[in-house]
């Protein structure tokens, strides 16, 4: 007797959806079409604006205004979701259909405490008790290993790091035990150590749940890993489709042969990631060199910074107002970075590492007097601009001296401007005056040097991919070509191909106008790329620093060697030609 065939639990199938643009109709999907089984988790991969999102958010009945669905349809357990009502689609996300996305800042609500909003989650959906919600929340905090999960309940997102924002996307998403699962990029802000436990609470519950899952990704590595097959996509179109496994014994398109090579390996070098002639070309550039006894352009002493924890804090005043009101006590904080030391010569490139809530972000972000230090000094080219307060360093000469590629592009890009306005704006208001023609010129050459294609100039950040925006947010920090530039997770949301394109960029930037850089990283092969050295961080304190080479080679203590020993890389096996994940 023939087997029935499993129906699948999502089945997309011709999907084409059109997007108004004010050079008229664009394309972004035509004919999309694949299958989710029950308990099958499916790597979408594809170049940044592939249309791999796109998909996801035209299942999800959460396509932006411009955008809709000319044909096509999408299946989910029986219930056609192209052009559904609203409130039908309202029912099913969340309980039945849940989705991680690319952008966590934006997705949270800004205004409102995280415990909180995973609360609302839980309060529309299922039938919790509302006396037994809050411990609910925290559990699932702690589930996705945020340190302190009591504490951070109380917190908002400006006050956690990307990383810790896209784990608390994660608790939302799983809060209801969700039959489909759409993850965008959801490991794109998190540490090497956190992305396998992340990805295992994604996995885990697909079998006795009988949950699939999609994954939406430019990381190869990562999809080989956890996924039973992959769909290929590029420019809107689905080239191939296969299982993991035939996939990478035998891919059958171009495109993804281009994938599978630019991926870093384990022995990859910078010079590897480009072309013979890009490397003649960067071998004719010249290097700027600084004199022996160059003094640091910047040097950190004793660097602190300190949060009030809000909850704690209300209790504790209201407790020593009625027991102790002639005692001023100081409220209770929590010291993100304490009290850290290190200097950067001119010229040079180091990196910054740790786990997701180290104290990465913040360091970086008092450095470019985006956050006023707690205590502590930061020396910039021998002018201490810790004691210039970050309201007023804005108008300061050397603020165009300090820029900074921000982790999350989405955030960082003023939604009412296109990205040629976006790129200009730094120009326009810390540069010398120029004409129009002089100033479009500026702005496409930055934006061919970083490859953002010309004719996406006009756009604005809603129409853009994550790595679309990713870029324009590096051309804008370059266009001052600054003394010191700090990049916080700089390609974490580009494919690969464009990564190696990117980091080459930077490289020859640093060598020919002796830029220094501070690399904020999760991604390990990425800061060995390009870093001359490593400053490693734990619970806001410097742990290790050295060489880059010998430091993620040979680390001395014993958490360094933790987050070495977490790097994945895809390899490829000579003989059977499989993908493996292979550790450092």
């Amino acid at each position: 007797m023939a087997q029935t065939p499993e129906i699948p639990l999502l089945a997309i199938k011709d999907l084409t959806v059109e997007f108004k643009t004010r050079a008229g109709i664009v394309e972004a999907l035509h004919q999309v079409g694949f299958d989710v089984r029950k308990r099958e988790m499916v790597g979408v991969v594809g170049e940044s604006g592939s249309g791999k999102s796109v998909t996801a958010y035209t299942v999800m009945g959460i396509l932006d205004r411009a955008g809709r669905a000319t044909s096509g349809s999408a299946v989910f357990g029986g219930f056609e979701m192209i052009g559904a009502r609203e409130r039908d689609l309202r029912e099913l996300r969340g309980r039945e259909a849940s989705m991680i996305f690319q952008s966590p800042r934006m997705a949270l609500n800004p205004i409102r405490k995280v415990g909180h909003q995973i609360e609302d989650v839980l309060l529309e959906h299922t039938l919790v008790y509302r006396r037994d919600v809050r411990e609910k929340a925290i559990d699932l905090l702690r589930q996705v290993r945020i340190l302190n999960p009591e504490q951070r309940y109380h917190a908002y997102p400006y006050e956690l790091s990307g990383g810790m924002c896209q784990r608390v996307m994660i608790a939302i998403a799983l809060a209801c035990e969700p039959a489909l699962l759409i993850a965008d990029e959801p490991t794109t802000g998190l540490d090497v150590t956190t992305q396998k436990a992340t990805m295992d609470i994604v996995r885990d519950p697909m079998t006795e749940r009988e949950m699939a899952a999609i994954l939406i990704t430019h990381d190869l590595g990562l999809a080989a890993q956890y996924c039973q097959r992959i769909v290929v996509m590029q420019r809107g179109v689905v080239v191939e489709s296969a299982p993991t496994e035939t996939l990478f014994r035998n891919p059958g398109h171009p495109y993804t042969r281009k994938l599978i090579q630019a991926t870093p390996r384990r022995d990859s070098r910078l010079e590897d990631l480009s072309d013979a002639a890009d490397e003649d070309e960067a071998g004719s550039k010249q290097v700027m060199a600084f004199p022996s006894g160059t003094r640091p352009i910047l040097e950190v002493r004793g660097l602190v910074k300190e949060y009030p924890l809000h909850a704690t804090a209300e209790r504790r005043k209201l407790l020593d107002s009625i027991f102790r009101p002639n005692i001023e006590t100081p409220p209770p904080t929590f010291r993100a970075v304490d009290g850290i030391d290190f200097s950067i010569q001119p010229g040079e490139s180091v990196g910054l590492v740790g786990e997701s809530g180290c104290g990465k972000s913040t360091t970086s972000s008092m450095v470019t007097r985006l956050l006023d230090p707690t205590a502590g000094e930061i020396v910039f080219d021998g002018e201490n601009i810790g004691e210039i307060p970050a309201r007023k360093f804005a108008r300061h000469p050397l603020r165009a001296q300090i820029q900074m590629v921000f982790q999350d592009p989405t955030e960082s890009l003023n939604p009412r401007f296109s990205a040629f306005d976006a790129i200009a704006e730094p120009l326009r208001r810390l540069a010398e005056k120029t004409d129009r023609a002089s100033l479009k010129e500026q702005i496409e050459d930055l934006a061919d040097k970083v490859g953002l294609p010309r004719d996406l100039l006009t756009r604005f950040p809603h129409q853009l991919s994550g790595g679309q925006k990713a870029r324009v947010g590096i051309a804008r920090a370059i266009a001052l070509r600054p003394k010191l530039l700090i990049l916080d997770e700089p390609t974490s949301a580009l494919d690969v191909s464009v990564q190696a394109v990117v980091l080459k960029l930077l490289d020859i930037l640093r060598r020919e106008l002796g830029m220094t850089y501070i690399f904020v990283s999760h991604d390990l092969n990425v800061v060995r790329l390009l870093c001359d050295r490593v400053i490693v961080m734990n619970e806001g304190r410097i742990v290790e620093t050295g060489a880059a080479e010998t430091l993620l080679s040979d680390p001395r203590e014993a958490y360094t060697q933790k987050l070495v020993s977490a790097i994945p890389h895809l390899e490829i096996d000579e003989r059977e030609g499989l993908p493996r994940v292979v550790k450092a």
